[in-house]
This record gives structure tokens, sequence and C-alpha cells, in this order.
């Protein structure tokens, strides 16, 4: 990589990701947007940015050819609850959109990278240390859009030699974006009230296991993926990858240990709940593992000391 477009900088995942490239390749690193969601801070004066609306391949064409891209992070998607509110929205975005992104790398050269997530799956895939190649037969706009956004991705590819690589994300923690509709942003948001307020009201139920990940070890596999050697992989589109798998009650406890008098009660969202239990409990990423040497770094300890020390000193607790 040399010179990346990042679409969707100013998410969840793309501020930060932007900056990490941006710490690591000195070609442009340019944070795509659309009006409205303009960059700000670091990020604006950090480095290029330009308007990229992933629903307009012109656009997108445009904007590699002016800054000589040579990869793509196509990070333009709604939120798996948002996408449930907005499925018609979420289609646009997440299929015509990578049809776009797919379309000018196709024409101008550019390694693509999208994406994927733990959403892929659904009910009767099987639950604990769920394969790499299994059953992907989500029941959410959102899982839908993820397993097409893979397929295409692999068509891409196979049919047009097209360099797209990608992970299934599970649920991302971040000590700098806050929570933004996700299933899993609660475990983002319980260290947020847990140092505002030592009480947090809990949408989803006791005894819900799903896959987790520190935002640092997210933004290294999604830079490691495209960095990889590419004799060496048989998978592309999308590999599993793991952290750490834990229920409320468990973060809830890793909390404690350093906010004795926390709290927490649960108010379940219908909503979240149900799709959080069409999801694994837990992933294997043996593949990731073999293909590309994947690896975490932090575990739920590690992870929760670094939350809680950058959020108290966030809101000077």
């Amino acid at each position: 990589m040399k010179n990346v477009l990042i679409i969707g900088s100013t998410g969840q995942i793309g501020s930060e990701l932007t900056m990490e490239l941006r710490k690591r390749y000195n070609g442009n690193i340019v944070a795509g947007y659309i009006p409205g969601q303009e960059p700000k801070g670091d990020l604006l004066e950090s480095g290029p940015s330009a308007i990229v609306d992933i629903t307009n391949e012109q656009q997108i064409a445009e904007t590699v050819s002016k800054y000589e891209i040579d990869t793509i992070y196509n990070l333009a998607a709604l939120l798996s609850a948002v996408a449930e509110a907005k499925p018609q929205l979420a289609w646009k975005i997440g299929m015509g959109g990578l049809f776009n992104v797919l379309e000018v790398a196709r024409e101008m050269n550019c390694a693509v990278f999208t994406p994927s997530s733990i959403g892929v799956f659904g009910n009767n895939t099987p639950k604990d240390k769920t394969p790499q190649d299994t059953i992907r037969n989500p029941r959410t706009m959102y899982g839908v859009t993820k397993v097409s956004g893979e397929l295409l991705s692999d068509y891409y590819f196979m049919r047009f030699g097209v360099d797209t690589r990608s992970v299934r994300f599970p649920g991302l923690i971040s000590n700098v974006t806050p929570p933004g509709g996700g299933t899993t942003d609660y475990a983002v948001d319980i260290y947020y009230e847990a140092v505002k307020t030592g009480h947090f009201v809990c949408p989803i139920a006791a005894g819900t296991y799903m896959d987790m990940m520190y935002m640092p070890d997210g933004l290294r596999a999604a830079i490691d993926i495209m960095e990889a050697d590419p004799s060496r992989l048989v998978h592309r589109n999308s590999f599993n990858i793991a952290a750490m798998s834990f229920d409320p009650e468990t973060i809830a406890a890793s909390i404690r240990k350093y906010i004795p008098e926390f709290t927490m009660e649960y108010k379940v969202d219908p909503l979240r709940q149900s799709i959080a239990e069409s999801w694994p409990n837990s992933l294997d990423d043996t593949c990731a593992r073999n293909e590309w040497d994947w690896a975490p770094t932090y575990d739920l300890d590690m992870m929760t000391q670094d939350m809680l020390r950058v959020l108290k000193a966030k809101f000077n607790k």
C-alpha cells in the first residue's frame, strides 16, 4: 500500500483506521467523507480528504485518479440495528456502493478491503468455535449485505483478478469512537457509563455471548490482511478473526475489578437481543492464523484496564 482511499473515514472504524494508516505510510492517505460528515481535528489536519459518496461511481473514480490510489478501504455501511430500521438504504450502500468500488478497482487496478462481520452467520450456524467455512444464512439486512459482499468480492477476484480481501469483524470496542447503533455496542457503552455514572442499563440479556475485539487489534487486522503475502491466502473474503468472547456479566465483572461500586441492570432491547442470539458465541480463526499470521494482542482484562484509563482521563474522573 502506498496511496490509500478510506471511504467512510468518519464512521465507527474509519477515523481510527485513517489515523493508523497515516502513522504507517508516507503516501496519500485520503479520508473520504460525505457532506455533513466532514473530518475534524486531527483527521482533517493530518492528511488529505475528499468528498466520496459510495453511491457515486464517478466520484470514486475521480478521487482514485487524482491521488493515484492503489488501495481502497470500503467502510461505508449502516450498522446492524440501524440497517433493520432502514433496509433499503442498507442495501443501497452495502451492495450498490460495493459494486461501484469494485468496478473502479477493476478499471483502475486497486486492491479493495471491505469488512465483513459475524453478522453473516445465522441461527443454524454452529454457535461455538464457528468454522471458517460454514453455513451463512443471516436473517438481518445487515447480515444479508455482508454475505452478499463476501460473494461479490470473491467473484471480482476470481473473474477479474481484483485483489479483494476482508475479515469478519466481531464487535469492536473503542475508547475513541462512541457507540453508533451496532448490536455489540453495549460493550462500548458499558465502559463509558461505568466511568461517567457508575451504572449501566444493559440492552443485551445475561448469558448472551458474542465475539469481541479491542479496536487496536481490529485496526491491525485490517492493515495486516492487506499486507499479507497473496500466495499464502487460500481464503480472501472473508476471514474469521477472534480475540475474546464474553457475555454482559463477564464484562461487568471485569470492570468491577477496577470500579468496585459499578452496578448494572437489564432492560433488554428485543431487536438487538434477537440479532445477538442469531450470531456465534465464538469464532474459530485458525485459517487467519495459518494464512497470514493473525494473532490478537488484547484479552478482556487488558482491554478493560486500557479502556478505563483512557476514559477516566477523557472525562476527568
